[in-house]
């Protein structure tokens, strides 16, 4: 039997359908788990096995999908359009038509199943070119196997063909072997095959599964037991949750293998561009989005959602803190119930009290916003005290405004600096003040109205509401 050689192979991966059982206008394949679109996963996985190239078939927001495709993976994934859906084999058919230097084996899956893993497919590639068959497959077995296909054996045992759910018969409507629809197929035959499709089926669509039953009549066709937790297709939104709940389990068991303390696998939502150093500690229901960086020794705390932000060593982020687009230097500790808006930059030591809110700010080394403050346009110099209740007020109505406070400066509480203003190196402003104009270094800046004491006038004060309370 002819056999190309193992060395090159590709993968077309069919990505054209529009999945009404989403219910979205999102094309299925876009939807999300941990951060990449479902076809990513797919195409990631045939990538990491070994492909040397990747075609996908896109049909159904096909700009969106190609735009997803080309941001994550350039020029290692190739598109190819469908431009009506008419079943699984006309959408192979367009990838080989569109690309006759194919050759080796082509591993044929579907963009809507991400949790393939990588060596489940190089694994069927290398052992249908070591049988020389034209067409190897996985198989599964489902206690309820309705919605798939079956798989019809021969007298002997072999695979003889795969009937779709919607034409089997009641016999082999009971048969509990399915094909998830995954194969490893030698380029030449899958050519002469799909040429040979007929759509005579209930759904008059040219199936994919019918060059099965063309490999059989040519000799053996070579079937791989898998698991149907990873072969799943996503098909609704109930499959979808089902999908990132398995996908983030294995991810959070990857991260405790290699020395990251997790507190709970069950309840942390890493997004797979993330990155956790050994030593690092996650609490319970931590969201990790984007492209976080968590260095060695830092904590963060219960229920914080973070997106695109870097952690470095040894800070502690306490609990419920929200931030994005960030980082928090070595040792810095943020929370609880802290804000941390884009552009913020902690230095080391540095530390943001509860309640309290930040945006594009730089916190030097030591300094200190504490609770219930609002820093907005802000940059802050090193051992800064900033106390509770203050507010940098940084919009005109217009634009933004920066206030400056240079290395040492004291802020005492309830206090606004009405930007642009700058706060000299070791100066002083008193509680309570309002500051317009710049303070020069090492002066006290306070605006306070003198303080009037007037004997008795609660008494009397209380006792003249008493009166008018009465009807």
């Amino acid at each position: 039997m002819p056999t190309d050689s193992p060395a090159r192979w590709s993968a077309i991966i069919l990505a054209a359908g529009e999945g009404t059982r989403m219910r979205s206008k999102r094309p299925k394949v876009l939807h999300e788990i941990a951060g990449h679109a479902l076809v990513c996963w797919v195409v990631e996985a045939a990538l990491d096995a070994g492909a040397s190239r990747c075609l996908v078939v896109v049909g159904h927001g096909r700009d969106d999908v190609e735009r997803v495709l080309s941001t994550r993976f350039g020029e290692r994934v190739e598109m190819v359009l469908q431009a009506e859906q008419r079943g699984t084999g006309d959408a192979v058919r367009c990838a080989i038509e569109a690309d006759a230097s194919l050759e080796g084996r082509v591993l044929v899956l579907y963009g809507d199943c991400p949790l393939i893993p990588a060596a489940l497919l190089r694994n069927l590639v290398e052992k249908s070119d070591r049988a020389g068959a034209d067409l190897g497959l996985v198989t599964a077995t489902l206690s309820d196997p309705s919605g798939y296909g079956r798989i019809v054996r021969n007298a002997t045992g072999r695979v003889h063909r795969v009937v779709e759910d919607g034409d089997c018969s009641a016999d082999e409507r009971r048969i509990d072997e399915v094909n998830p629809g995954l194969y490893a197929i030698r380029a030449g035959f899958l050519r002469e095959a799909i040429a040979r499709l007929t759509p005579d089926n209930a759904q008059a669509q040219l199936y994919l599964t019918d060059v099965v039953a063309l490999a059989a009549e040519r000799g053996e066709v070579l079937d791989l037991e898998g698991d149907m937790t990873e072969l799943t297709g996503v098909n609704d939104q109930r499959d979808l949750a089902l999908a990132s709940a398995t996908r983030r389990r294995r991810m959070a068991e990857e991260l405790a293998r290699s020395g990251v303390q997790i507190a709970n696998l069950d309840a942390l939502y890493v997004d797979a561009e993330c990155e956790i150093e050994p030593g690092a500690s996650l609490g319970a229901n931590v969201h990790l989005r984007g492209r976080c960086l968590v260095r060695a020794g830092a904590r963060i705390d219960v229920g914080c959602v973070l997106t695109n932000v870097v952690v470095d060593k040894n800070a502690n982020v306490l609990p419920y803190t929200v931030a994005t687009d960030s980082s928090i230097g070595e040792g810095a500790q943020v929370g609880p119930f802290s804000h941390l808006r884009p552009d913020t930059r902690l230095g080391p030591r540095s530390k943001v009290g509860n309640f309290s809110e930040t945006k594009k700010t730089t916190l030097g080394a030591g300094s200190k916003v504490n609770h219930l403050s609002y820093v907005g346009n802000g940059e802050i110099g090193e051992r800064v005290n900033i106390g509770a209740g203050t507010i940098f007020c940084n919009y005109d109505g217009e634009q933004k405004h920066t206030t400056v406070l240079e290395d040492g400066v004291f802020i005492g509480s309830d206090t606004q600096l009405i930007a642009p203003v700058t706060v000299g190196r070791g100066a002083y402003v008193a509680s309570g003040t309002t500051v317009t104009e710049d303070v020069p270094a090492d002066a006290l800046a306070i605006s306070r109205t003198k303080q009037v004491n007037k004997e008795g006038y609660a008494a009397r004060l209380r006792a003249r509401l008493r009166r008018k309370k009465k009807p």
